[in-house]
C-alpha cells in the first residue's frame, strides 16, 4: 500500500511554505504515469489525425469521436502531467498556471460527458430512427452541437471558478499549494449538470437502443421470407449500425466505470475542497479513461488499424493519400 511521510519544506527558504509529501515507491509511481500520458497522447493524436486527413472518415459520427479524442489528447498533455507535478504536494508553477489547471480540467470533464451525450443521442437515431438518419444527423448539425458543447463547458467552468479566475490562489493556506474550493450549491450545480443529467440521458438512450435493437433482430428472424438481395442490403446496413452502437456502448460503460467513482466520492465527502493530493486514485482513473477510447476503437474498429499503418509508415505523406480507401 502506498503510504506518505510528511517531510521536507517545498521552498525551504520561504516560512509560509508548504509541507512536501513523500510518496513510496515513487520514481516506480512516476515511470508508470509518464507511459500512461505518453500513451495517452499518442494514441489520442492517431484518432485525431486518422479522422482529420481521411476523407472516408469524415461522417458524422467520426466527428463526434474527434471531438472526444481532442479532449483526452489535452487531458494527456497538460493535466496528467500537472496531476504528476502535484503527486508530492508541491505546486512549483505558480498560482496562475494552478487556476488555469483547474479550468482545464473542467472544461475537459465537462467536454466528455458532452460529447457521450451528443454520441448516444446519435446512435439512438441511428438505430432508432434509421430512415430520417441522414436527414437529421448532417456534417453541419454536428459541428455545430459539437462547439455549442464546448462553449457551455467554458462558460460553465468559468461560472464555477468565477472567484478562483478572479483572484488565483486565493484559496492556498501556504506558498506552494494548488487547491480549490467549491461551496455546496455550487457543488451539487455541478455534480448535476457535469455527471447527473449527462448520464441519466446517456442510460435512457441506450436502453431504448437495446430494446429496439432485440426487437429489430426479431423482426429480421421473422421475416426471412423476404426478398433475398433487399434483405442482405438491410441486414448489412443494420449489422453496421448495431456494431457501432455496441463499440461506443463499450466507451460509454467504460466511462462510467471511470468517472463514477470520483463522483461518488465527490458526494461522499465532507466538503467540496478539491486538491491535487486528495483522491488521487479517483482522479487518476478518470484520467485514464481518456487513455482507454483510443485502445477500444483500435480493438472495434479496423479503419482505425488501417489508419495507424498508414500513418506510422508515412504513407499519408504521398500525393492523394487522404482518398485512400480506409474502411
Amino acid at each position: 500500500m502506498q503510504t506518505y511521510n510528511t517531510a521536507e519544506f517545498c521552498f525551504p527558504n520561504i516560512n509560509t511554505s508548504c509541507r512536501k509529501t513523500r510518496l513510496d515507491h515513487s520514481e516506480l509511481i512516476y515511470s508508470v504515469l509518464s507511459c500512461i500520458s505518453l500513451l495517452t497522447v499518442s494514441l489520442n493524436l492517431l484518432v485525431i489525425i486518422s479522422i482529420s486527413h481521411f476523407r472516408q472518415l469524415h461522417t458524422t459520427t467520426n466527428i463526434l469521436l474527434l471531438s472526444l479524442a481532442v479532449t483526452d489528447f489535452l487531458v494527456g498533455l497538460m493535466q496528467m502531467p500537472a496531476e504528476m507535478l502535484l503527486l508530492q504536494g508541491c505546486w512549483i508553477l505558480g498560482d496562475l498556471l494552478c487556476t488555469a489547471g483547474f479550468f482545464l480540467g473542467f472544461i475537459s470533464i465537462n467536454a466528455s460527458t458532452g460529447n457521450m451525450v451528443l454520441i448516444s443521442v446519435d446512435r439512438y437515431i441511428a438505430i432508432c430512427d434509421p430512415m430520417f438518419y441522414s436527414t437529421k444527423v448532417t456534417l453541419r448539425r454536428v459541428q455545430f452541437c459539437i462547439c455549442v458543447c464546448w462553449i457551455f463547458s467554458a462558460v460553465h467552468s468559468s461560472w464555477i471558478m468565477r472567484d478562483l479566475l478572479k483572484q488565483p490562489g486565493r484559496y492556498n493556506s501556504c506558498y506552494g499549494e494548488c487547491v480549490m474550493v467549491i461551496n455546496y450549491i455550487e457543488g451539487a450545480v455541478d455534480l448535476c449538470v457535469s455527471f447527473f443529467a449527462p448520464i441519466l440521458v446517456v442510460v435512457v438512450l441506450y436502453v431504448r437502443i437495446f430494446v429496439v435493437a432485440v426487437s429489430q433482430a426479431r423482426a429480421m428472424r421473422s421475416h426471412v421470407a423476404a426478398a433475398a438481395q433487399q434483405r442482405s442490403k438491410t441486414k448489412t446496413a443494420k449489422k453496421s449500425e448495431m456494431k457501432a452502437a455496441r463499440t461506443l456502448g463499450v466507451v460509454v460503460v467504460v466511462f462510467l466505470l471511470c468517472f463514477c467513482p470520483y463522483y461518488s466520492f465527490t458526494v461522499a465527502a465532507e466538503n467540496n475542497s478539491i486538491a491535487a493530493s486528495t483522491a488521487a486514485s479517483q482522479i487518476w482513473l478518470m484520467y485514464i479513461n481518456s487513455c482507454l477510447n483510443p485502445l477500444i476503437y483500435a480493438f472495434f474498429y479496423p479503419w482505425f488499424r488501417k489508419s495507424i499503418k498508414q500513418i506510422v509508415t508515412f504513407q499519408i505523406l504521398k500525393p492523394d493519400s487522404s482518398d485512400t480507401n480506409i474502411l
